[in-house]
């Protein structure tokens, strides 16, 4: 089965609250796990909520890695979705494991796109649909 994309949704529980309190700081776990899988970074957007959490973003050529945190229930939500043979989710999530300090996981995959579901589009179909939306 041939995909477009590969996701890892995580739980991590049991986390450094100080760790995940620190919007800095997990700003650079989540642009080294990128660094890390092998992903092209195109752009990055962290906020550090009151009175406590996280929530960040690391765009990539080959889609995304974002994170939420609640400090107070020890917990981070984040997504890996990664596109391409070359990008390596799982060491990205082996990365944040070990950056939060996580006690206990959960994580799911989930192969995005599938391209036995989809029909190609020729060049003249594709160039016949550009000129109706002209």
């Amino acid at each position: 089965m041939r995909s477009l994309g590969n996701q890892i949704v995580a739980e991590f529980y049991g986390c450094d609250r100080g760790r995940l309190d620190d919007v800095e700081f997990i700003q650079r776990a989540m642009v080294d796990a990128a660094k890390i899988a092998g992903a092209t970074i195109v752009s990055k957007a962290f906020h550090h909520f009151s009175p406590h959490g996280v929530s960040g973003a690391v765009i990539i050529a080959e889609s995304h890695l974002t994170v939420h945190t609640w400090p107070e229930y020890q917990y981070a939500a984040v997504d890996l979705f990664t596109c391409g043979d070359d990008i390596m989710a799982a060491a990205a999530f082996d990365h944040l494991r070990e950056q939060f300090a996580a006690g206990q996981i959960s994580t799911m995959e989930i192969h995005r796109g599938q391209v036995d579901m989809m029909r190609p589009i020729g060049r003249e179909e594709a160039h016949a649909q550009l000129s109706l939306v002209k």
